[in-house]
């Protein structure tokens, strides 16, 4: 996705989130504060992480009001410690309230997740191994889920469905057999997608020699014992790409990497991350 287009779905995002947020109105700060009322706040990490998506919560407050000024004072991506001051903003308070909420979801989320990301990427990296994100994001916010794996270290595997033929289970239950599934998949791109890679996954070791025996780019380990998967990475060499699936987590990651893989995907890295704890503290300039 090229700058653009990025900006213009960030863009669409916060419109909607602000939509979604604000209703008829902040009735509560409408009532307390008079239009011309001032303030200045700071974002404050309440707590060690990555910070990811000051950006965002900047675009977020120029959404709503042009005329604010938000200072980016730490760069996205960057390791913070508890009391980190990571951006300072200006303007009305009634616009600053009206975004706040919306500023703060969005970059507490995406800090968790690069700070979740960054742990991961931590305990591999003494091996080749990459860390992948899946497509178990939020619906509709796969873009900056994905953005913020890639400020906390890690990769993105497939952000949609026409990057990339993984061929998984249900596709083999449906095609008959793993084989059927990459011919058909081998015939379908020669016609419409050609260059497009194959993946396949692979849930036992007989699956892995069938795999072989195939023009694939990627075999998928999906919850292979550790053993299984030193073997399974022993048969395939340089043939292929190895990628490790299921059952990953922070006190397997390692152990999983030192299998010799060369990419471990990782679902919780979007679908369980908890939001980094970020604060705004606001003061009332003339009120």
């Amino acid at each position: 996705m090229n700058e653009n287009a990025f900006d213009i779905r960030v863009n669409e995002l916060i419109a909607c989130s602000i939509h979604e947020d604000l209703g008829d109105g902040d009735v509560t700060t409408n009532a307390i504060f008079l239009k011309n009322d001032r303030a200045a706040g700071e974002f404050i990490a309440k707590q060690g992480g990555v910070v990811a998506g000051l950006s965002i919560a900047e675009s977020v407050f120029r959404f709503v009001d042009p005329a604010i000024v938000f200072n980016i004072l730490i760069n996205d991506g960057t390791v913070v410690s508890k009391g980190d001051i990571l951006a300072n903003v200006n303007g009305t308070a009634s616009s600053i309230l009206t975004a706040e909420r919306t500023a703060l979801n969005f970059l507490q989320r995406m800090s968790g997740i690069a700070s979740v990301t960054k742990q991961y990427v931590l305990l591999t990296e003494c091996t080749k191994a990459k860390i992948l994100d899946t497509r178990k994001t939020v619906p509709g916010l796969r873009l900056l889920d994905k953005l913020a794996v890639k400020l906390g270290g890690g990769q993105n595997h497939r952000s949609t469905l026409s990057e990339l033929f993984l061929i998984k289970d249900n596709h083999i239950q449906v095609a008959g057999s793993l084989t059927k599934a990459v011919q058909s998949c081998i015939s379908y791109r020669n016609e419409k997608f050609p260059g497009l890679k194959i993946e396949v996954e692979a849930e036992s070791l007989e699956q892995v020699r069938e795999a072989l025996s195939l023009p694939v780019d990627i075999i998928m380990l999906d919850n292979l014992s550790i053993e299984e998967m030193r073997e399974a990475v022993a048969l395939i060499g340089d043939k292929c790409k190895t990628e490790a699936s299921g059952g990953v987590n922070l006190e397997t990651v390692k152990e999983i990497a030192l299998a010799g893989v060369d990419y471990i995907s990782v679902g919780a890295l979007t679908h369980s991350a908890r939001a980094l704890d970020i604060s705004l503290e606001l003061q009332i300039n003339n009120h």
